[in-house]
C-alpha cells in the first residue's frame, strides 16, 4: 500500500466503453487511482510490470490472453488483488478455480460499476489499519453512523472470544447477541429478524462454521444476509472454503478493530 493511502488500479478489458466507464466510476473514490489500461491479457501483463498496481480489474473474454489466462499467469508471476468483471456465464469448476485465485468475481448488470467500486475499495479497506491516519480518518467519515445501533450475531464457542468481541462491537454502538453453536445461531436468525450481520467463528463443535454458513444461506431471507467468517488464523485456502460455504466475507484471528469495523461498515452500506 502507497504512503498516501491511495490504492493503485489497473483496469484490463477489451471494450474502449467499458474502459472508460470503469476508470471514471473508480476515480470517483478518493482512495482509488487508476494508474493504467489494458485492452488484453498480453498487455495487463506488461503493464503490471511497469506500472506496479496495487489491484487489478479485469475482464474474461479478451483477444490474445484472455482473463483466466491473465489470471493464473499473474498469480505465478506476483499475487495480487484482481477483481474479476465480466458478462460470461462462469462453469462452476471454473469459477471454483477463479474465486481461488481472484479477490472477487462481480458480474456484469446495472448495478455493477457502483459494486465494482465496491469490490475494488474493499482491498483498502481490509487493510485499513496500516495506513496514515489522515487516510484512515478519511474512511471513518465515509461509514460514520453506519453501524450505529445495528445487530450484529455473534458465534463463537469460547466465552472469552465473545466477551473480548462483545467490548469491541458495543465500542462501535452496535447492538450484540451471541451464540456459542451453529444450532443456536440459527434458532436465533429465526427468532430475531432484526439482526444486521453475523460474526461466525469457522471452528466451533459439531456444526462448524462452514456448516452453519451454508444452512443459513439455504433460509431464503438470509440469502443477502451479511456474514463475516472468522478465521484462527490466514491459511491458504480459507477464503475460497469461505466464499464456497456462503459467506460474505473473512477475516483472522486475532482481529483487528478497525479491519473488522471497515468491512462490516461495507457491507452494511450495501
Amino acid at each position: 500500500m502507497p504512503n498516501n493511502g491511495v490504492t493503485r488500479v489497473l483496469v484490463v478489458d477489451d471494450s474502449a466503453y467499458v474502459r472508460k466507464v470503469v476508470t471514471q466510476m473508480l476515480s470517483r473514490s478518493p482512495f482509488l487511482e487508476v494508474v493504467g489500461v489494458a485492452r488484453d491479457g498480453r498487455e495487463a501483463l506488461d503493464q503490471v510490470a511497469e506500472l506496479h498496481p496495487d489491484v487489478i480489474t479485469c475482464d474474461l473474454i479478451m483477444p490474445n490472453l484472455d482473463g483466466v489466462g491473465f489470471v493464473t499467469e499473474q498469480m505465478a508471476r506476483k499475487p495480487l488483488p484482481i477483481v474479476i468483471y465480466t458478462a460470461r456465464d462462469l462453469p462452476e469448476e471454473e469459477e471454483r478455480k477463479l474465486r481461488g485465485l481472484a479477490e472477487s468475481i462481480v458480474l456484469k448488470d446495472a448495478r455493477s460499476p457502483e459494486r465494482l467500486v465496491d469490490e475494488t475499495a474493499l482491498f483498502l479497506h481490509r487493510n485499513a489499519a496500516k495506513l496514515p491516519q489522515k487516510q484512515r480518518s478519511m474512511i471513518e467519515s465515509l461509514y460514520h453512523g453506519v453501524l450505529e445501533g445495528k445487530k450484529v450475531l455473534l458465534v463463537d464457542d469460547d466465552v472469552r472470544n465473545i466477551f473480548a468481541m462483545t467490548s469491541v462491537l458495543e465500542r462501535f454502538k452496535m447492538d450484540v447477541v451471541s451464540a456459542e453453536n451453529g444450532r443456536d445461531a440459527l434458532n436465533l436468525l429465526e427468532q430475531d429478524k432484526e439482526i444486521n450481520i453475523v460474526l461466525m467463528d469457522i471452528m466451533l463443535p459439531t456444526m462448524d462454521g462452514y456448516e452453519t454458513i451454508g444452512a443459513i444461506r439455504q433460509i431464503a431471507e438470509f440469502e443477502d444476509l451479511p456474514i463475516i467468517a472468522v478465521t484462527a488464523k490466514a491459511m491458504k485456502g480459507d477464503r475460497e472454503k469461505c466464499l464456497a460455504a456462503g459467506a460474505s466475507d473473512y477475516i483472522s484471528k486475532p482481529v483487528d478493530a478497525d479491519q473488522l469495523r471497515s468491512i462490516m461498515a461495507l457491507w452494511l452500506r450495501r
